[in-house]
């Protein structure tokens, strides 16, 4: 994503300047192809490179500092990278940039703000690849590895979560590791970043039938939203607009039909301790 972002910022520097890509390598020393694969995000562009490059398009302060920060940051290693054998899927990527993560949720409580427990009983049940319990520990600490996004201290993304009603139920782990999950959700449901709410099963039909979706809004205007969702078919990325507007829509009605977040929580407090006292 900053990588993307800082070849797009190149390109719109230099079509401002009035150059094109021929004449700004000639001006640089460079060849055509150079320029080109930095501003197609081919190529990484250094820190060393993005400042000669701003020298010739004239790009003054405050600009100039934000896109050298942001050349920085695109050279830097996402903490994912050090989970490489257990996690291949560019979704957390996209997720670590987010502004804001809108989850539609009908089965079990979202990755993010799963328990040790609860994860652990997931990442068990959906071993139908003989993995072995070695390399479901790593996935386990990838997933507590991913879930400090919303607790960061720059920056952490809005995240609004919509549980169905019965989710709340599903004894994922056993009743004492859901009655344990569901506190948590409450505790969660404290930050200024975090809103939950539980769509009720008596709301009878509605748009979230067709299953999970995730979406990931970006604070960039230029940088599109994209939704993901994911099953046995494998993963799905949306990125045309109208599909994407789609989900943005289903997301909102689903809110709309949603228990308010004070509700929300209520129920979900209650239904721990139903889970504690369960035989």
């Amino acid at each position: 994503m900053r990588a993307r972002r800082l070849a797009r910022w190149l390109r719109d520097f230099r079509t401002r300047a009035k150059l094109s890509q021929e004449l700004a390598a000639a001006q640089l020393g460079w060849s055509q192809q150079k320029v080109g694969h930095l501003e197609t995000g081919r190529n990484k562009a250094s820190p060393a490179d993005v400042a000669l490059l701003l020298d010739l398009y004239g790009v003054v302060t405050p600009e100039r500092e934000a896109i050298l920060d942001l050349a920085e940051r695109a050279e830097q290693r996402g903490w994912w990278t050090d989970y490489s054998d257990v996690l291949s899927s560019p979704y957390v990527a996209l997720e670590d940039e987010a502004a804001e993560i809108c989850d539609w949720a009908p089965q079990v409580v979202p990755g993010l703000l799963q328990t040790q427990d609860y994860a652990r009983a997931l990442l068990e049940t959906g071993n139908l690849d003989g993995t072995s319990e070695k390399e479901i520990e790593r996935r386990l600490m990838a997933r507590m590895a991913r879930q400090t996004i919303v607790t960061r201290r720059e920056n952490p993304p809005d995240l609004h979560v919509i549980l169905d009603e019965s989710v709340l139920h599903r004894k994922v782990g056993g009743a004492d590791v859901l009655a344990d999950q569901l506190h948590r959700l409450a505790r969660e449901a404290d930050r200024p970043n975090v809103t939950i709410q539980v769509l009720p099963t008596g709301s009878g039909e509605h748009i979230g039938l067709d299953g999970a979706f995730i979406l990931l809004r970006y604070a960039e205007p230029a940088d599109p939203d994209v939704a993901y969702t994911e099953g046995f078919h494998g993963v799905v990325y949306l990125e045309a607009p109208h599909l994407v507007t789609r989900c943005n829509v289903a997301f909102e009605r689903l809110r709309e039909l949603a228990l308010d977040p004070q509700e929300s929580v209520a129920l979900i407090e209650a239904t721990a301790e139903q889970q504690r006292s369960s035989p």
